[in-house]
């Protein structure tokens, strides 16, 4: 199983931040990308500058015969049809795709590190993935999820909010 995080804080001119959401799970889906869970949406304040925008966050869980190279560069495709803009680190976003879990494969190049370097220090990746994958183990560290949550500050596991708002997949 592949595990995708796709976060959002900012409007596009198509929609809001929901929307590019929605709209993300559709063309993903439509990359060679089997859709198989889609979590809750979460909201959390956005770092390092919690006055920028609030974000929303699902992880999917999916699964496809593609390279993770490959998805990388159909994800900043789909980002780039949702209008984002790549300038400084951490800038309010309409749309940001990242791989967390490749099949539990381990990689380190240029273009790619497998898992995600940093989903094991983010309640937005860890909450969003133990609701659609509660055994997950984390590939290097070995540890289990509920581990990991339990290791993350009470701050951020306080200021995380699951709504009541869902993306569904078209079929």
């Amino acid at each position: 199983m592949i595990y995708i995080n796709i976060g959002s804080n900012l409007n596009s001119t198509k929609g809001d931040r929901l929307y590019n959401l929605k709209k993300s799970v559709e063309l993903i889906n439509s990359k060679q990308l089997k859709i198989l869970k889609i979590s809750k949406i979460y909201e959390t304040p956005s770092y390092p500058n919690q006055k920028n925008p609030k974000f929303l966050n699902i992880c999917v869980a999916g699964s496809t015969n593609e390279k993770p190279e490959s998805l990388i560069n159909k994800f900043k495709a789909i980002e780039k049809k949702l209008q984002r803009n790549r300038g400084l680190k951490n800038q309010p976003r309409t749309c940001d795709i990242d791989i967390i879990d490749y099949y539990g494969k381990i990689l380190n190049s240029k273009k790619i590190i497998l898992p995600h370097p940093r989903a094991h220090l983010r309640s937005f990746v860890l909450y969003p993935l133990i609701e659609i994958s509660p055994r997950w183990v984390h590939p290097i560290l070995n540890k289990k999820i509920e581990f990991l949550i339990k290791k993350l500050n009470l701050k951020l596991r306080n200021e995380i909010t699951r709504l009541n708002e869902s993306v569904i997949i078209k079929q």
